[in-house]
């Protein structure tokens, strides 16, 4: 996904993620299922192949259609006549999708916690120290706990001085109290002003002061708050807040449609960070379209929960878990393995306890598993390296089309022969991997089908869309592509003259991607003159964001990202990069005589 500032990203999603935080996720491969009938196996698949012979046939997944606005070419999702702009009737705000999701699903699982049952510190040969984690079991809230939890957080912050029409910050790491005061603060409709860590204390403050948040829900100890010899403040404990709703409950204030539910915090390649409105119609849009995309997506599914969810990728992704009434279960990048750097030796990481069925990931994530694994493959060698190579060809092949047999018996055959210890790097039950943040390559991707058996449903979004504009389909074996426009949007690429890219252009059509929904949110906070610059009404009344980013249509209406406006590049982390700074500190050098810079996104 992407965001104002440079492709494949969701808000300033990971720009700051440090390059060894999954170091270790590759790490855990060991030997391999080898049978004794491994001529059998290979003999078989040959066999199938020549039995089931078949050519797929290219779906049409996106279709011209006719809008407002700037002379353009777009496509809308073909399976959906209309934008779709609610999951079902009466949820047209996150307070009542919440409300209405917990009352069904309300004895089924929904936020689960590892239990911390001890912590150490190890010393490296190097003198450096390392924090370990022995953790237990997954410990589980329902969703009549859960909402019992929001309704009594929404109260006590009323009760604790909160006032209406204020904001309340939320800055903190990733867990089950997150999503509680998040969906809390919409009980008392309270706008969640969203910041994320690695913007630095400075753009921290301004976010916060630009928003004048009087309520700030923080992660850590009051100590760390650094506010203790503070008279005008006021620290509770998130407990505390939650019993004083308890025992003091207000009516709920629910917020309308139109209202805003968050203003998230994005950081640009210069000046001071952009805070994106993000109304309630927005995010129920974008999770209304992602639920049509995920097959056979319900309460039967775990989703591991680890990015941050102060970016609207996660965010997006939970509100779509919460919607269906699946479980939801916390972990973190550094524990997410059985060999992550913080998991205590001879302790499981959160995927091998929780065995999901789907997560979220950035291109980094599985770029480390494969590099990981191909390096223990490598060292193996013999017939072990033999198998894996064969097999993986023949599943690659199926993927790609050139044979039907191979989702049957031969995967089955090639899962125990070749990939079954490598599944159970992310839980044997991975069935579907959301990726965002950066460009995913061809490569990653394949190793995720083959060897974890799991889809990847690779996204195109922005925060000024909320995350809703592309979505690749479960079916769709291609990569490279970000898919059709999700059924909440609809994409226009608009002629880009100066850089050569025109809607005329031949095989296909090229442009500035524009997109345009009922996920294209409000604008920026106090930056009305930015907010007219890239937001844009149309005589129908349609919103359109302009992302920059230049794209091109496939004959299927599938989206790929080509190009950028701007000079700005954004890598594997989602890290952003100026060329034009890059080379005039480099021209500058007395060795230096003349310089093109040239950044590659993929390893």
């Amino acid at each position: 996904m992407a965001d104002s500032e440079g492709s494949f990203s969701t808000s300033p999603v990971l720009e700051k993620l440090d390059s060894n935080d999954y170091s270790s996720v590759g790490r855990g491969y060991g030997t391999y299922g080898i049978v004794g009938a491994a001529a059998a196996a290979i003999l078989i698949p040959i066999l199938l192949s020549t039995i089931f012979m078949g050519k797929k046939k290219v779906k049409q997944r996106g279709v011209p259609v006719e809008v407002g606005g700037e002379a353009g070419y777009a496509v809308h999702n073909a399976r959906h006549a209309e934008l779709v702009e609610v999951p079902w009737k009466g949820a047209t705000t996150m307070a009542a999708l919440f409300e209405q999701s917990c009352k069904k699903h309300l004895p089924e699982r929904f936020l689960g916690t590892r239990r911390l049952i001890s912590k150490e510190f190890v010393t490296a040969s190097d003198g450096r120290k390392f924090e370990k984690l022995h953790l237990g079991d997954y410990e589980w809230q329902t969703y009549g706990q859960v909402f019992d939890r929001a309704c009594n957080f929404a109260s006590g912050l009323i009760m604790l001085g909160h006032k209406e029409g204020t904001r309340a910050g939320i800055f903190a790491d990733t867990r089950a109290e997150w999503l509680i005061a998040f969906q809390g603060c919409f009980r008392q409709n309270i706008t969640v002003v969203t910041i994320y860590a690695s913007l630095g204390v400075d753009a921290l403050v301004y976010s916060l002061n630009e928003t004048q948040v009087s309520t700030l829900i923080y992660g850590e100890t009051t100590n760390d708050l650094g506010v203790s010899g503070m008279s005008n403040w006021k620290v509770s404990s998130f407990s505390e807040v939650e019993k004083l709703g308890e025992n003091s409950p207000l009516p709920p204030s629910l917020p309308t449609k139109n209202g805003i539910a968050f203003v998230m915090y994005t950081s640009g390649s210069t000046g001071q960070p952009k805070g994106v409105m993000i109304t309630h119609g927005n995010i129920v849009a974008t999770a209304a379209a992602v639920m049509t995309v995920i097959p056979k997506l319900g309460t039967n599914d775990v989703f591991l929960a680890y990015l941050p969810l102060a970016h609207v990728f996660e965010l997006a992704a939970e509100s779509v878990m919460l919607s269906v009434g699946c479980a939801i279960g916390y972990g973190s990048a550094l524990t997410l393995t059985d060999t992550s750097n913080k998991i205590k030796k001879g302790t499981k990481g959160d995927a091998s306890v929780l065995n999901p069925t789907l997560m979220t990931a950035v291109p980094a994530i599985l770029d480390r598993v494969r590099d990981g694994v191909l390096k223990k493959v490598e060292e193996k060698g013999g017939l072990a390296k033999k198998l894996f190579n064969i097999g993986y060809k023949r599943r690659l092949a199926a993927i790609e089309g050139s044979w039907f047999g191979a989702w049957g018996l031969e995967r089955m055959l090639w899962d125990v022969i070749a990939f079954k210890q490598i599944r159970a790097l992310l839980g044997v039950r991975m069935r579907f991997v959301l990726c965002g943040g950066a460009p995913l390559s061809g490569d990653s991707q394949r190793f995720t089908n083959i060897c974890m058996g799991a889809i990847i449903g690779q996204g195109y979004g922005l925060t000024e869309t909320c995350a809703g504009a592309a979505f690749t389909e479960w079916d769709d074996p291609s990569v490279g592509r970000v898919g059709p426009p999700l059924p909440c949007s609809c994409i226009k690429l608009v002629s880009w003259e100066e850089g050569g890219y025109t809607v005329a252009d031949k095989p296909m059509p090229r442009g500035e991607v524009v997109v345009g929904g009922v996920s294209v949110t409000a604008g920026y906070f106090n930056h009305q003159e930015k907010t007219k610059e890239v937001y844009k009404v149309d005589e129908r009344g349609m919103r359109w964001f302009y992302t920059g980013d230049i794209g091109q249509f496939h004959p299927d209406g599938c989206l790929e990202i080509i190009d950028r406006k701007k000079d700005i590049v954004k890598l594997q982390h989602g890290e952003y990069i100026s060329l034009g700074k890059v080379e005039a500190a480099l021209t500058s050098s007395d060795y230096v005589d003349n310089i093109m810079v040239h950044a590659d996104p993929l390893p």
